[in-house]
């Protein structure tokens, strides 16, 4: 795969100045959705607190949920 080809969507990131922390946001972000990383350990790694991440995903407008897609489904089915 080229590399190449996936400069201009790094570079469209509207945060971080340095292209290292725009692909690090990138890949931390994805890891977090594939849930590969906790939150905390997300968090960490872009050196913000969880608040301070969670508020810059919700600006980004990326959603991220603490719950599974099987917890999500038996929220949605609880009685009132």
């Amino acid at each position: 795969m080229q590399i190449d080809i996936l400069k201009p969507i790094v570079e469209a990131v509207p945060l971080f100045r340095d292209i290292k922390d725009k692909e690090k946001f990138l890949i931390v972000v994805s890891a977090l959705k594939l849930r590969l990383v906790s939150l905390a350990r997300a968090s960490e790694i872009m050196h913000m607190t969880k608040t301070g991440f969670l508020e810059l995903l919700e600006l980004l407008d990326i959603d991220y949920s603490y719950l599974s897609e099987n917890d999500i489904e038996k929220e949605k089915t609880w009685p009132q």
